[in-house]
């Protein structure tokens, strides 16, 4: 389902977005967690203190919200370029649910699409786990549509550009006497360090893609203001056991050191989200610019790609790519930095489960 004036993207008759879910409401807040951790043992206690970061913001998660308007922009850029193809949206979590939304596709007559996840990297949290999603959905609805996930996306063009844009537009936004040193503080989510070793198809894929997209967003400042800046990959949002360990610095750990080794200023930089999640605007917007003012750092947080026109045009070249190799057709994948474009199908044993193997759709290993 394409027309004569656009790219070729068949053999897709859609593209389903796939995201993570949130609370819409203060009756959410509790359930939602609940939902999330089924089966991993963590205390309701634990869920409850969780719970209270979303009752700062009227218990309402902000990632139902942002997936609409990159579901209206995705749907308007791919109108604009000349391909007629019906976008869906479901999530892992909550509302719109996935199986509620293959029913829909097969309801509407849809046989294949490709799906595009709102997780730029790999782990097992970020990547299997949408692929078991996905494997559960398809067998819970009869007739699914098939499903094709698009590549991981962290050294896209359209990913990356954006960030550089957003830091050197938060240096600028520093006060003069402390813009030249300030240190670039690249944030993501943390997850336990078994499941990091294990990242990717050869291991340690989720730190060691970070690390990349980090220094060329640093390269690339260097070469737009002429200035170098410090600068480090950290993380936020641990959660679980404390005696499991997860990646670590801190965010505002490595703020304290920062301040203690006598800079003046950071530019927080959330790498690893593609939207302004809860992790953005509670664990760096409240907690950790709370903490860089209690050190008298001055600090600044920068946007995530969000909507950015360069992002939304990525999901279209991602499936126009994706669509030309089902054809076996010769493909150009574009990417940033010092690492490849990652394959759109995952390896055998890429980023297990570390509770054990569960069918995931999208891989070699399907």
């Amino acid at each position: 389902m394409f027309s004569s004036t656009g790219p070729d993207v068949s053999p897709y008759d859609a593209l389903l977005l796939l995201s993570f879910g949130g609370p819409e409401k203060p009756a959410d807040v509790v359930p939602f967690p609940e939902n999330v951790t089924r089966g991993r043992g963590i205390p309701r206690e634990r869920l409850e203190e969780v719970g209270e970061h979303y009752f700062l913001f009227g218990g309402r998660s902000p990632i139902n919200d942002q997936n609409r308007a990159l579901l209206a922009a995705i749907r308007e850029d791919l109108a604009g370029s000349g391909i007629d193809l019906p976008v869906y949206w479901g999530n892992r979590n909550w509302d719109p649910y996935l199986v509620d939304t293959l029913t829909q596709m097969r309801e509407d007559g849809i046989t294949r699409a490709a799906v595009l996840t709102t997780s730029a990297y790999s782990s097992y949290s970020s990547c299997r786990q949408y692929r078991e999603n996905l494997a559960d959905a398809v067998a819970a609805v009869e007739g699914a549509p098939r499903l094709d996930r698009l590549r991981q996306y962290f050294n896209h063009p359209g990913f990356v550009e954006p960030v550089v844009d957003a830091t050197t537009a938060g240096l600028a936004e520093l006060p003069d006497n402390v813009r030249e040193r300030a240190e670039l503080v690249f944030v993501t989510h943390s997850i336990p360090t078994e499941m990091a070793e294990t990242s990717g198809p050869d291991g340690d894929g989720y730190v060691r893609q970070h690390l990349s997209v980090a220094a060329e967003v640093t390269s690339r400042v260097r070469q737009e203001t002429g200035r170098h800046h410090g600068h480090d990959t950290v993380f936020c949002s641990r959660s679980g056991s404390p005696r499991t360990p997860w990646l670590e610095p801190d965010v505002n750990d490595h703020l304290a050191t920062l301040a203690k080794a006598g800079a003046r200023a950071v530019v927080l930089v959330p790498v690893g989200f593609v939207s302004d999640h809860m992790e953005v605007i509670y664990d760096l917007d409240t907690e950790a610019l709370a903490t860089a003012e209690k050190l008298g750092l001055e600090a600044i947080r920068v946007a995530t790609p969000g909507v950015d026109p360069r992002f939304v045009a990525m999901v279209r070249d991602l499936l126009v790519e994706r669509a030309a190799a089902e054809r076996d057709e010769p493909v150009e994948r574009a990417a940033v930095g010092d690492m490849v474009a990652r394959p759109e199908v995952c390896a055998v044993g890429c980023c297990p489960n570390p509770r054990g193997e569960r069918p995931a759709l999208c891989g070699l290993d399907a």
